[in-house]
């Protein structure tokens, strides 16, 4: 009988219907189990919520999902659109790198899992109210403010972080009212990682290649009219250091109609140092240098004469102050601290040498990190290191609360990267359950006490098949202008759906 149980719990939605009086004996024989007078398949079902639909969220719920079929997964998300940085991260020329929105998609639409959209957590529902309601609650709302260059003259126009700049072209509804000046040749990006290669990407990029992707209507016609002939991408630190990944790094050495400009001085003594580099490392090292450093062959040569734009990597510079026009307006230049390296490898530290250079630009844009932010005064926050401090998605001094995601770590990494900290943290909940460390025995009313609160509140959640009308609008949207997708702008025009 007991066997039998587990093979019928696990859809006990089904069995109920057809086996009735089978489930009774169930019941009956579960009491003598678990000794508390409730079947372990009733209404208490493990209620677990996760704050945050990004990547971190999803991986979270998938998990857990796959983990303990018996739990039920509820995802609060602050916009009426799922899927975070995935949707507004991600560079619109990179579709492939969305592909995750599928397996995202059947873990929303598992029986097991509720999406509740339009749902700002903190604001409309404070973390002690789903503390009350759930028995675990998974914080994976993700980094969305912007790490400070702590410089004069960043409150400049002119002066943008990349976090914003990329909201702006991906449609992130916050940053639609950005419209940022683009009248300059050169503009300045801080930062050598992979979103400042994206920006960079973005701005030089043939406006053919832009328009047949997701990038937003108001973008594109910005892009189309840019007068930015020549991005600078600045760090602090070495070619031995930088912080973007290979393919980046080829999609702008390949990048139609612009041609990289490097300063030799800045690659000396690289070469030595490439037999002793660890393999991806070496192989993007390798790739600058030969973009760097040898002569192009005469094709690639005719296509790097007859370009109109330019990018080029400037390293050991940091900025010390971003200059003003005469009217003390705009931005005008941005004067860099020169650095030179102590030490070696990843664990190099940039010193500064007290020689400057001034580069004019009349864009800069900071790309030196996101940072997460503290939600509610009730959860434990470090400010230093912008998480919440835990040990393995566990938050600490906090019982039944967990963080996956960027929260957990800081910003950093990839895609797959969030994935494997998602599942470490899946991991935890799922054997603080097994454990008994995590109290399931109570039953806990999940969603239906905090639906009933959100409507006292005036606040109305979208729920998944809500996203998917908002899904085929833009799909719709976007093939009448030959694009994948033509995303809607503001929160209104989404409810609009």
């Amino acid at each position: 009988m007991w066997k039998l149980y587990f093979f019928y719990g696990k859809n006990i939605k089904h069995t109920l219907l057809f086996q009735t009086s089978f489930v009774h004996v169930l019941i009956h024989d579960s009491v003598g189990m678990n000794g508390r007078g409730k079947a372990p398949f009733s209404s208490c079902r493990p209620k677990v919520c996760i704050v945050g639909s990004g990547p971190a969220g999803f991986y979270t719920a998938q998990h857990l999902i796959k983990a303990r079929p018996d739990v039920d997964v509820d995802i609060y998300e602050r916009l009426p659109v799922p899927f975070g940085l995935v949707r507004f991260g991600v560079a619109p020329d990179h579709p492939e790198v969305k592909n995750v929105i599928n397996t995202f998609t059947q873990t929303a639409k598992h029986t097991c899992c509720s999406f509740y959209g339009n749902v700002t957590v903190g604001k409309d529902v404070s973390v002690g109210e789903l503390q009350q309601a759930y028995h675990a609650v998974v914080l994976s709302y993700g980094a969305e403010g912007n790490r400070s260059m702590g410089v004069p003259g960043e409150d400049l126009a002119g002066v943008y972080s990349a976090k914003d700049f990329v909201g702006w072209y991906n449609g992130l509804p916050s940053c639609q009212e950005l419209s940022p000046d683009l009248s300059c040749e050169t503009a300045v990006i801080l930062g050598q990682g992979n979103v400042a290669l994206d920006v960079a990407r973005i701005l030089l990029s043939p406006i053919d290649i832009l328009k047949k992707t997701d990038i937003t209507q108001p973008a594109l016609e910005a892009l189309a009219e840019s007068h930015v002939r020549r991005v600078l991408i600045v760090g602090r630190r070495g070619p031995v250091q930088i912080a973007c990944t290979i393919k980046e790094l080829r999609e702008m050495v390949n990048l139609p109609d612009t041609r990289p400009e490097m300063v030799a001085a800045d690659f000396e003594g690289v070469k030595d140092a490439v037999k002793d580099l660890p393999r991806p490392r070496k192989r993007l090292t390798e790739l600058m240098l030969k973009t760097a450093m040898e002569i192009p062959g005469e094709k690639e040569q005719e296509r790097r004469n007859n370009a109109s734009r330019v990018w080029s990597f400037r390293f050991f510079r940091s900025p010390i102050e971003i200059m003003a026009d005469p009217d003390n307006k705009r931005t005008a230049g941005i004067r860099l601290a020169v650095n030179k390296l102590e030490g070696s490898g990843d664990g190099a530290r940039a010193v500064l040498t007290g020689e400057v250079e001034d580069v004019s630009c009349g864009l800069v844009i900071s790309s030196i990190g996101y940072k997460s932010l503290p939600i509610d005064p009730s959860v434990p926050f470090d400010s230093s290191k912008a998480i919440v401090p835990n040990s393995m998605g566990r938050v600490q001094q906090a019982a039944g609360l967990y963080c996956s995601g960027w929260l957990k770590t800081g910003p950093t990494g990839v895609i797959a990267t969030t994935m494997n900290n998602s599942f470490d943290t899946a991991r935890s909940l799922v054997e603080d359950m097994d454990s008994g460390t995590l109290d399931i025995s109570a039953a806990k009313p999940g969603s239906q006490s905090i639906s009933g609160l959100l409507e006292k509140r005036g606040v109305k959640p979208v729920i998944f098949s809500d996203w998917e009308k908002i899904d085929s609008v833009e799909m719709s949207r976007g093939e009448a202008a030959g694009k994948p997708r033509e995303k809607l702008l503001t929160v209104e025009e989404m409810l609009g759906h």
